[in-house]
């Protein structure tokens, strides 16, 4: 696909395989067809390694944390257990939120929380609301561990951002799926490695090799599940995508 844009003319040209498409440059489409290359170039340079949120590194895309408030206050979990630590700054996110809420908690699994992250999620003024897992996120034992401290009736959000390879996925799905109550939902983040095999920091097997594949089999396979990007509770714009690095990663708990 080859995109010139005009400033002077205020044009947007794309041409593809599927013939050639001139816009005017304020528009929605031509909005969707550079923000979804702004999304690939801005990952190959690691924009989402610029932010923190309460003092730690969140290394996400602001859109998606700000998409994510949105879900997290309308289905007002009761537990929001995440796979993938790294610097815990989702982790704190996640927290701001429980206690700005009134309720909630977070669970934080990962296969290695390095000392130095570990001692400032423990001693981050937030602390009290997180509780830290240190094994593999699809070891029966952690499973187990995940699952014992979640009490009967209690309403659960899983966010699943550790290992993003399609089969690793897919054993976490199966997992914590039964977690995740009616309403709520279970997220295959960073799907957006389908859309990277061309970049330079991307890799050609990740046109099948990703969490996307991962939750569309999941959910042919689980009934009670259904891809569904949740609503935008306010829009006043004509546009209807997000700008995301979660394509196609909401599991709805029907």
């Amino acid at each position: 696909m080859k995109l010139t844009i005009d400033t002077d003319l205020k044009t947007l040209v794309c041409e593809s395989a599927g013939g050639r498409e001139e816009l005017p440059l304020y528009s929605d489409r031509a909005f969707d067809l550079i923000a979804e290359q702004w999304v690939k170039v801005g990952w190959n340079q690691r924009y989402s390694y610029t932010f923190s949120w309460f003092g730690r590194p969140i290394i996400q895309l602001p859109e998606d944390m700000v998409r994510t408030q949105e879900v997290i206050h309308r289905v007002q979990p009761d537990v929001i257990l995440e796979t993938g630590v790294a610097h815990g700054g989702s982790l704190i996110f996640y927290a701001s939120l429980c206690k700005a809420l009134g309720k909630g908690r977070v669970i934080g699994i990962d296969i290695e929380i390095r000392p130095h992250n570990r001692q400032a999620i423990e001693g981050h003024p937030l602390a009290s609301f997180i509780t830290l897992i240190e094994g593999s996120s699809t070891a029966p034992e952690t499973v187990s561990r995940a699952k014992s401290l979640i009490k009967p009736g209690e309403k659960v959000l899983v966010l699943l951002d550790s290992n993003h390879t399609r089969q690793h996925v897919l054993d976490e799905l199966a997992a914590y799926h039964d977690l995740v109550t009616p309403g709520s939902y279970l997220v295959a983040t960073d799907g957006i490695m389908k859309d990277l095999s061309d970049v330079p920091r991307g890799q050609a097997d990740w046109v099948r090799d990703n969490p996307t594949q991962a939750a569309i089999e999941f959910a042919a396979r689980h009934p009670e599940f259904v891809i569904e990007q949740p609503a935008w509770p306010f829009n006043e714009s004509g546009l209807t995508r997000n700008l995301t690095h979660w394509p196609g990663a909401w599991l709805r708990r029907r």
